[in-house]
């Protein structure tokens, strides 16, 4: 099992264990008091983390670790970007960029999205050093334990930062939930999902279904 401990040293709320199981899992570990993880203490244990997992992100003084995706997750995802990717250059909207890449959303706090969508300056993609952006979409896959985290602590950052679409995408009931900034609730869609963000002469869509029989195998990959 992995622990994370503050810097004074005691287990703090806010730091999510793994726990040995055939399928992702998280364990949230509540504290006697709250310690506030800061960027820098962040950025040290991706510094000093082995490969690219586990994921490591800062919402709001809470640290959230998320193991490695399972296979089949990677698939949705990567299908995914693949079929945004000639829509966005298409429409000359911008790029998509895959985790665990860096949204740099608020200042202070760290974020690593499945996918997300840099908006494109005039026609042509931002320097990569440009990280004063707002994404037109963001993206996660569930697994099994982050959704609470998907669901709730990050999909309020994200409303609350004003991302004009977050896609939830729920592998288990192959849908996918879409928010926006002022939503209440999500709208949950099984067939089609059609996005057209500020500037696109035409829709993007999304066939569920097809997606995700990609994803399984049963249906060619275009």
């Amino acid at each position: 099992m992995m622990t994370h401990a503050a810097p004074d040293g005691p287990i703090v709320r806010g730091a999510e264990l793994r726990v040995k199981s055939h399928r992702e899992q998280i364990v949230f570990m509540p504290a006697l008091r709250r310690h506030r993880w800061t960027a820098d203490e962040v950025r040290r244990l991706i510094d000093e983390r082995v490969g690219m997992s586990p994921r490591y992100e800062l919402v709001d003084g809470d640290l959230l670790v998320t193991p490695a995706p399972s296979n089949r997750h990677q698939r949705i995802i990567a299908r995914l970007f693949l079929l945004l990717l000639p829509y966005l250059t298409r429409e000359e909207l911008g790029e998509a960029r895959l985790g665990p890449g860096e949204l740099p959303l608020v200042s202070g706090e760290h974020y690593e999205p499945d996918l997300f969508v840099v908006p494109a300056i005039n026609g042509r993609l931002r320097p990569p050093e440009d990280n004063d952006f707002r994404p037109l979409l963001v993206s996660e896959v569930l697994s099994a334990g982050s959704s609470r985290h998907d669901r709730i602590t990050k999909r309020r950052a994200f409303q609350h930062n004003g991302v004009p679409e977050y896609w939830i995408i729920d592998g288990d009931a192959e849908a996918i939930e879409v928010w926006h900034p002022d939503d209440e609730r999500a709208t949950l869609l099984d067939g089609r999902v059609v996005w057209q963000p500020h500037g696109a002469t035409s829709a993007f869509e999304l066939d569920i279904g097809a997606l995700f029989a990609a994803v399984a195998g049963d249906a060619p990959l275009w």
